[in-house]
């Protein structure tokens, strides 16, 4: 399938670890951990749900069967949350640390 040149206005929505991203070529999105992968690396994505040129919009039942390209950046840790446990009346309370690894990747082709 040839690629297209993507237009200002064109976007997709991919899904990908459970969650849907709108994504558009130029973009950068921290996605759920993909694999093993090197930076520099050409990930293609083919759970595109929707493609919309600008001019006319795609959506699938449930892929449109059209495939986004992206390079892997590598990884990148997220915000630090802090998980606080507690029993009322029992002088207990516990804290707990978590921190979650993304994969960063660089839209390039739709």
């Amino acid at each position: 399938m040839a690629t297209k040149t993507a237009n200002k206005d064109s976007f997709a929505v991919i899904a990908t670890g459970g969650k849907q991203y709108v994504v558009s070529v130029g973009d950068t999105v921290e996605v759920e951990l993909l694999g093993d992968h090197k930076e520099g690396d050409t990930v293609e994505f083919d759970s595109v749900l929707m493609t919309d040129d600008g001019a006319s919009a795609k959506v699938g039942t449930p892929y449109t069967g059209t495939k986004v390209k992206a390079t892997y950046l590598g990884e990148k840790k997220g915000p630090k949350l802090t998980i606080v446990r507690y029993k009322a009346k029992s002088n207990r309370d516990r804290r707990l640390g978590h921190r979650q690894h993304y994969a960063q990747v660089k839209i390039e082709a739709i």
